[in-house]
């Protein structure tokens, strides 16, 4: 369920975007609120669940992983005790980013990253084709990405 917010709340959120890390102070600062005002908004925004945590963004080029490859993945049958089997196993495999069930083509989407195309090869045949259930595999790879956040209008 959708949790009203304000245009206060919405610059809120934005500065918050643009750095998580932010006291409410600063965040008051920027916004033109008391650090008071700023930390009950920012708390209520956290109780009702609009704020989920705080994450930090790695480079990961910085860090030696180049390739980014997004793959379809169809599980050979689709029982619910195969999807629960799917999710544990493709949990535990560090170069998968994100898991997405999905409908159409694909039972999941998932997010790879891997050092080289080589490295993404060995992931893919000792990692994610020995996934309890898997079936048909289709591989995209990134070429390059533009992020945006939500539109908080």
């Amino acid at each position: 369920m959708a949790v009203e917010i304000d245009d206060t709340d919405r610059a809120i959120l934005r500065v918050l975007l643009a750095d998580g890390g932010l006291n409410a102070k600063a965040v008051g600062d920027r916004i033109g609120l008391s650090q008071p005002a700023a930390w009950r908004r920012i708390r209520r925004l956290r109780d009702s669940g609009v704020i989920r945590g705080r994450r930090i963004l790695l480079d990961r080029r910085k860090l030696g992983f180049s390739v980014v490859v997004f793959l379809g993945i169809k599980l050979a049958v689709r029982g619910r005790l195969e999807l629960e089997s799917f999710e544990r196993a493709v949990q535990a495999v560090p170069e998968v980013q994100l898991v997405q069930h999905v409908l159409g083509v694909y039972d999941y989407r998932l997010r790879v990253v891997a050092r080289d195309i080589s490295d993404f090869e060995r992931v893919l045949r000792r990692r994610i084709m020995t996934l309890p259930g898997v079936g048909a595999v289709e591989s995209n790879v990134m070429l390059s990405e533009e992020t945006t956040c939500l539109p908080l209008v």
